[in-house]
């Protein structure tokens, strides 16, 4: 009889807890009756990565599997292009960007291209063997120069189309996960287990090293507009970093779902909206500042996990898994 119940009163508290919790976290946000979304099938199992333009019309977007597409019409159609590789080498082609007609493209494994012609001809580069790291992230700084960090958190700058490279960090970082460069030149990183996070500013010797702010592991953390950073964690935690220059000052924890899927990027729109992209077509958007939230409905449709958007002014895009895209066109879809 005492066993019965204790069972009974174990039951009562599970109910209690269940009801009392239910009312601290959002297990569902409204869905937007519009979307400034197209969904676009690439008719591809690769993963895009990333895309950069020339123009505003001419660009490339660029993924696994040596995947890359070109598009002259601002991004409402791609056709296939192909790069002078070996063939037994299967390239994770992960950054490419543009200054004018001069681009550049950085994969794995090893792999750094160079155009001047807007993406026509490439010629790869070939990098000292001593690198430390992979390439990673690619930036087109100005005529004949570039900037290339790594996943081990060395950046290098070139003035002379690659030909040589001069190191601006004496120490590494270490294994990176995600790694983000804002428009001043900064960088900010988040170790490749998690546990950390880590900026560098131009000038510094060496990345400076900071604790995350809560157990939950960080997933990714990039510069919003303003150059104050955000944070994503597991757990579908976002945090914004609310202290003009102190990296180590976060909001509380910002969770608007908690449907099971994480979050993997988080971007702002051209109107201050805070976008965020995770697994199974999570595709959220707040319009002040992260205090209520929308669910996209042509995101929620994709069978995808959006891994990064790109915002850059004159183009929007999600990048999906398995050839999954989303193209801003602001109009209703």
């Amino acid at each position: 009889m005492k066993r019965l119940l204790n069972s009974a009163t174990q039951l009562i508290l599970v109910f209690v807890l269940g009801v009392s919790l239910s009312g601290c976290v959002t297990t569902h946000v409204p869905t937007a009756t519009t979307s400034p979304w197209q969904a676009m099938d690439l008719d591809t199992q690769a993963n895009p990565l990333d895309v950069a333009f020339t123009d505003s019309r001419h660009g490339y977007l660029v993924g696994s599997n040596r995947m890359i597409r070109e598009t002259n019409d601002g991004g409402a159609h791609w056709s296939e292009r192909s790069l002078d590789l070996p063939d037994e080498e299967n390239f994770r082609l992960i950054s490419i960007d543009f200054n004018g007609d001069e681009g550049w493209i950085a994969g794995q494994p090893g792999l750094l291209m160079h155009s001047d012609d807007g993406g026509q001809n490439w010629t790869r580069l070939f990098l000292d063997t001593k690198l430390p790291g992979e390439p990673y992230l690619i930036t087109a700084l100005s005529s004949h120069s570039a900037e290339l960090a790594t996943n081990v958190g060395a950046v290098y700058e070139t003035h002379n189309d690659g030909s040589s490279w001069e190191a601006k960090v004496t120490d590494a970082a270490g294994a990176v996960r995600d790694l983000r460069r804002s428009n001043d030149g900064s960088y900010v990183s988040v170790s490749g287990l998690g546990n950390f996070y880590a900026t560098w500013q131009p000038g510094d010797s060496v990345w400076q090293v900071h604790q995350r702010v809560s157990s939950q592991r960080l997933q990714s953390i990039g510069f919003q507009p303003d150059g104050n950073l955000w944070m994503v964690a597991r757990g579908a935690q976002i945090r914004l970093n609310d202290e003009p220059g102190d990296f180590d000052s976060w909001s509380k924890a910002i969770i608007p779902i908690t449907n099971g899927y994480g979050y993997m990027d988080l971007a702002w729109d051209d109107d201050g909206a805070i976008w965020a992209g995770g697994g199974n077509g999570t595709l959220l958007v707040s319009k002040d500042g992260g205090d209520s939230w929308e669910n996209d409905p042509v995101g929620d449709r994709q069978p995808s996990n959006f891994t990064r958007m790109v915002f850059d002014g004159e183009h929007a895009f999600v990048l999906g898994e398995r050839g999954n895209l989303l193209r801003w066109v602001g109009n209703a879809v």
